[in-house]
């Protein structure tokens, strides 16, 4: 009997566990690809997703939101841990200006780009312009490195009381699945 109970309960537990990772995500990641540059390695990227209903209205009153898109580059070492070659992070906000009635789309250090459109506005976080990851001695010419590419809302920009609101509420979780590809330093 005791045994037929631990059966179940384990049985009960890896379908749980099961359903947790099999969530799908909401952004997918159409194209990653890195290009080697005369100032270093570009990343170019172009995401699919779209904003609920929740996200948009947050937006048309005021809440800012940032999109962080994270790359990590290691190469790996038969005789030791990975090298960590590459580790970046750009986020991009987006808010809007209800005196001009228009979109606001800032990356770090870049000027802010107003749109007239959500639509709009979100064609430049869904594609961004290629981003500069690494100079061009960062990686070993001719080395294969493993990529890790991933883009999700990121909650710590909201302000304390919406951080909460966020953490239980799943229509304010916009991520993506872990991309992994090699890539060849040129």
């Amino acid at each position: 009997m005791t045994l037929r109970f631990f059966c179940l309960l384990a049985c009960q537990l890896l379908l749980v566990f099961a359903c947790t990772q099999a969530r799908a995500a909401d952004v997918d990641i159409t194209k990653a690809e890195i290009q080697a540059t005369e100032e270093g390695y570009r990343l170019n990227t172009a995401f699919a997703f779209d904003l609920n209903h929740e996200l948009q209205d947050a937006v048309q009153n005021g809440v800012k939101l940032h999109f962080t898109t994270e790359i990590e580059m290691t190469r790996p070492r038969w005789w030791w841990r990975d090298e960590k070659a590459v580790l970046a992070r750009r986020t991009i906000g987006i808010s809007y200006d209800v005196l001009t009635r228009q979109y606001i789309v800032a990356s770090n250090g870049s000027v802010p780009q107003p749109f007239n459109t959500l639509d709009d506005a979100l064609s430049l976080i869904r594609r961004p312009a290629r981003w500069l990851i690494a100079p061009r001695d960062a990686l070993k010419r001719g080395e294969t490195y493993n990529v890790s590419l991933r883009m999700f809302m990121d909650r710590d920009f909201l302000s304390k009381p919406l951080q909460v609101n966020a953490i239980n509420d799943s229509s304010w979780r916009l991520a993506s699945n872990r991309k992994t590809f090699t890539y060849r330093a040129e």
